[in-house]
């Protein structure tokens, strides 16, 4: 099995002195290729600090990332946005559509800045199963949140990035629409073979995702496989007090 995704040891420390907060203390992480991974803990455990990490958004004080078989942590700012172009998706709780062009455009759009030629059957695959084939022509304003949301998703992942890294995805959506876009991202990593690692509060987000990693005080400290909302709930339930102690 291939890993798609791996931390060591990661440590990030953000002030000075009596101020100084550890967002990430020795978290370690491994996320094969094709797996769709939720990334769960209390407020302040360091989610979103450890996937700007592991996106290479964020450097790190000390450890190691690799994306595939590229030590992130070794790159410079240029060779990690290149990486980042390359070989990465996001999708964010902000839609971050550029409202002057079309959908088609903004699916587009990171393949134009880097210079690529789209894989056409691919990104029409994209577009007809997150249902956007009437929709291509319209600018953002003009378009649903669900819908804004799943061109976002098209765009992310219309290079074939070896990871998408999610944050919050479905945090500005209704259910309706947040339902279909966590069934696509499932679709997509066991259907299409594409690695997902979201970053939610919601225990039913996460109930969609192959596992579960909790995190505590910056560590990654349990996880769970074939998650259903209860086991996220009593999972989340252990942590919570450990959390407020602190």
């Amino acid at each position: 099995m291939s890993i798609a995704v791996r931390a060591h040891s990661l440590v990030k420390t953000y002030g000075h002195g009596d101020t100084a907060v550890r967002a990430r203390d020795g978290a370690g992480l491994t996320i094969p290729a094709g797996q769709f991974a939720a990334v769960m803990g209390p407020s302040g455990s360091g989610k979103s600090t450890l996937m700007h990490a592991l996106a290479g958004l964020d450097g790190v004080d000390a450890g190691r990332v690799l994306l595939g078989d590229v030590d992130v942590t070794r790159l410079s700012e240029r060779q990690r946005t290149l990486l980042r172009r390359d070989r990465v998706g996001f999708v964010f709780q902000s839609f971050n559509l550029v409202p002057t062009l079309t959908a088609a455009e903004n699916i587009h759009l990171p393949l134009t800045l880097a210079g690529r030629r789209p894989d056409t059957a691919w990104v029409d695959r994209l577009v007809s199963t997150l249902g956007l084939r009437n929709r291509l022509h319209h600018r953002p304003a003009q378009l649903s949140g669900g819908q804004q949301q799943r061109v976002a998703v098209a765009r992310a992942l219309a290079g074939r990035p070896e990871t998408v890294f999610a944050d919050e995805p479905t945090g500005n959506l209704d259910s309706r629409s947040g339902e279909a876009l966590l069934g696509f991202l499932r679709h997509a990593a066991r259907d299409l073979g594409q690695t997902i690692v979201m970053v939610t509060h919601d225990p039913h987000a996460a109930s969609y995702a192959d596992r579960v990693v909790f995190l505590a005080d910056g560590r990654v400290v349990d996880e769970l496989a074939e998650p259903t909302v209860a086991g996220v709930l009593s999972h989340m339930s252990e942590l919570e007090p450990a959390a407020k102690e602190h």
